[in-house]
C-alpha cells in the first residue's frame, strides 16, 4: 500500500523530530560539579604518597577519573583562581588582582552561560568575589557582587574562608550550622541536588571548602589522628580528613540519586600549599602559597565522568582556566558565552587519551610576578619591573633547581617575549578592552573589611561574641579609639 502524507503532515512530523533531537540533547548534557579546596597543596593526598596524611575517597576519585599531575590554580592566593575558574581568563583580566578583590560584573561567568542553557545552579560555601576581606561572613541577600549576581539560583555562601559550627547565608538568610565547614558546605550541596535529580534541567553546583585555610580547626576525632604534631599542623591535616570524607559523601550521593555516571565531577585547590605546617605541603616542589614558583601554583586535579572519561594518570599541563572552555565544548555553548580573550582550552579531547602539547602557554600574572608554561619549560620572574628571568625544565627539573636562563638564551628569549606578549594583553584587559566600548562602566572598588563597612554595620553587636568574629571586632574597636594622625 502506498503512503502519501501533505505538506502540513511532513513538517509536523519533522517538528517532532526535532523537538526529540533536542529533548535528547538535553538528557544527554552532564551534571557538572565543581569543588575547590582552599591552601590545599600539590602534595597533599593519599595518592602521591603523603607520609601522613589518608584521603581514601580523593583517592578512589582520582582512580575513576582522569588525575592530572600537573593542574595549576589560576593565581597564588585564592580570590584569583576563584575569578579565573568563574570566567576562563587570568584573573587580572577581570579585575581581581589579589585576595579580596571583586569580580567586575562586565564579566560573563560560566554559571551565567549554564543557566541561559537551561542549567540550574548552584553556590555553596567561600565566595571570596565581593570584595571583601577578613573571616568569612553570610554573603548579603542584595550583595551586587555575591553568588547572585554571577548567574547562581541557589546559594549558601560566605565572603571568605570559614570553619567549624559557621554563621551562613541561605541566599540572604542567616542560618547557624553545626559541624566541620566542609561536611556543611556538601550537605547544602546535597540538598540542592536531591530536589533537582528528578528535574529535567541538568545542574550545575559550585563546592568551594573554607579548608585548610587558616585560622585551623578541625573536629576533635579528626585532629587526634595528627596528635604528635604541633596544633596548627594537628588541626590543618584534621581538616583535610573532613574534606575528603565530605567528598565520600558527595560521590556516595551522586550515586544514591543516579547520577554519578553523567556527572562532570571536578576537584582542586584554589592554590598551593602553606609553608609551616609539618610534614610538607607541596610535595618536594619550591614555593608556597603566594608564589609563581611550582609549589605556588600547581595544586592536585581530579575530572571524574564515567560515561566518558576512561580512567588515568595524564601529565598534560591543565589550569583552572581551562574548566569554562571545556564545558562549553561539551555542552555546545554559543560562541559568545565566554568574554575574549579566554586563557584556558577546552579539554575534551583529553577525556578519549592523550593530545600531545598543549595548544596554548599558561600564563601568570600576580602583584610584581610573572611566569609563562610552555609545557614542558616556563618562564618566571619575581619582578616584572627588575626584569631579570628565570628559566626551568619542568619535565627533568619540576622542583626547579637549576636556572636554565643563561645556558638557553635563544629559549630564554622566546619564552621571555611570549610572557611580555601575556602581560601587555593582560594590561589591556584589565583597562577595560575586552568591554563595550573598549572601557570599564563602573570603577573598581577598593577591597575592604566587610565589618568596616555600612552594609555589615547593624550585624557587628550580636556578631562580636561569636568565636570567628570576636577578634576582628576588637581591632576595629580599638583602631576606631586611637587618634587620627594629621597629616604632614
Amino acid at each position: 500500500m502506498k503512503l502519501t502524507f501533505s505538506t502540513a503532515t511532513i513538517f509536523a512530523l519533522l517538528g517532532c523530530l526535532a523537538m526529540a533531537v533536542v529533548a535528547g540533547a538535553a538528557e544527554s548534557r552532564p551534571h557538572i560539579i565543581f569543588v575547590m579546596a582552599d591552601d590545599m597543596g600539590w602534595g597533599q593526598t593519599g595518592y602521591r604518597g603523603h607520609p601522613r596524611l589518608k584521603t581514601p575517597h580523593l583517592d578512589a576519585m582520582a582512580a575513576n577519573g582522569l588525575r592530572f599531575e600537573r593542574f595549576y590554580a589560576g593565581g597564588p592566593v585564592c580570590s584569583p583562581t576563584r575569578a579565573s575558574v568563574l570566567t576562563g581568563r587570568t584573573h587580572d583580566r577581570t579585575g581581581v588582582l589579589s585576595h579580596g578583590y571583586a569580580l567586575r560584573r562586565q564579566e560573563r561567568t560560566i554559571a551565567q552561560s549554564l543557566r541561559a542553557a537551561g542549567y540550574v545552579t548552584g553556590h555553596f560555601g567561600k565566595w571570596h568575589l565581593s570584595g571583601y576581606r577578613g573571616p568569612g561572613a553570610p554573603v548579603l541577600r542584595d550583595d551586587p557582587r555575591g553568588p547572585g549576581a554571577f548567574g547562581f539560583d541557589t546559594w549558601t555562601s560566605m565572603t571568605n574562608f570559614f570553619d567549624r559550627d559557621p554563621l551562613m547565608s541561605r541566599q540572604g538568610e542567616f542560618v547557624e550550622l553545626n559541624g566541620d565547614s566542609s561536611e556543611i558546605a556538601v550537605d547544602e550541596a546535597v540538598a540542592f541536588l536531591e530536589r533537582h535529580r528528578g528535574g529535567k534541567q541538568p545542574v550545575f553546583a559550585v563546592i568551594w571548602y573554607g579548608s585548610p585555610h587558616s585560622p585551623f580547626r578541625a573536629l576533635e576525632a579528626d585532629r587526634a589522628l595528627f596528635s604528635d604534631l604541633d596544633d596548627a599542623s594537628a588541626d590543618h591535616y584534621g581538616e583535610l580528613v573532613a574534606m575528603d570524607r565530605s567528598i565520600g559523601t558527595l560521590r556516595a550521593k551522586l550515586r544514591e540519586f543516579g547520577m554519578a555516571e553523567n556527572t562532570m565531577l571536578v576537584f582542586c585547590s584554589d592554590n598551593g600549599g602553606l609553608p609551616g605546617i609539618e610534614p610538607g605541603t607541596v610535595g618536594g616542589l619550591r614555593g608556597h602559597k603566594g608564589s609563581v614558583f611550582e609549589g605556588g601554583l600547581r595544586v592536585p586535579g581530579i575530572i571524574e565522568w564515567p560515561a566518558a572519561i576512561q580512567p588515568r594518570v595524564t601529565s598534560h599541563p591543565a589550569c583552572v582556566t581551562d574548566l569554562f572552555p571545556t564545558v562549553a565544548d561539551i555542552v555546545g555553548l554559543p560562541d559568545d558565552a565566554l568574554l575574549r580573550p579566554v586563557d584556558g582550552v577546552s579539554l575534551k579531547p583529553l577525556f578519549a587519551g592523550e593530545t600531545g602539547p598543549r595548544t596554548a602557554p599558561l600564563g601568570f600574572r600576580y602583584a610584581k610576578k610573572a611566569a609563562l608554561i610552555d609545557n614542558g619549560h616556563k618562564i618566571l620572574t619575581e619582578d616584572l619591573g627588575k626584569g631579570v628571568f628565570h628559566v626551568y625544565d619542568l619535565e627533568t627539573d619540576p622542583n626547579e633547581t637549576t636556572d636554565l636562563s643563561a645556558s638557553q638564551p635563544e629559549l630564554t628569549a622566546r619564552l621571555r617575549e611570549a610572557l611580555l606578549a601575556f602581560d601587555a594583553s593582560v594590561s589591556a584587559s584589565f583597562a577595560g578592552r575586552d568591554y563595550p566600548g573598549g572601557a570599564l562602566s563602573e570603577p573598581d572598588p577598593d577591597p575592604v573589611s566587610w565589618h568596616e563597612t555600612e552594609a555589615y554595620r547593624p550585624y557587628l553587636e550580636s556578631w562580636k561574641s561569636r568565636r570567628e568574629y570576636g577578634s576582628t571586632m576588637e581591632l576595629q574597636a580599638k583602631r576606631a579609639k586611637e587618634p587620627k594622625k594629621s597629616p604632614n
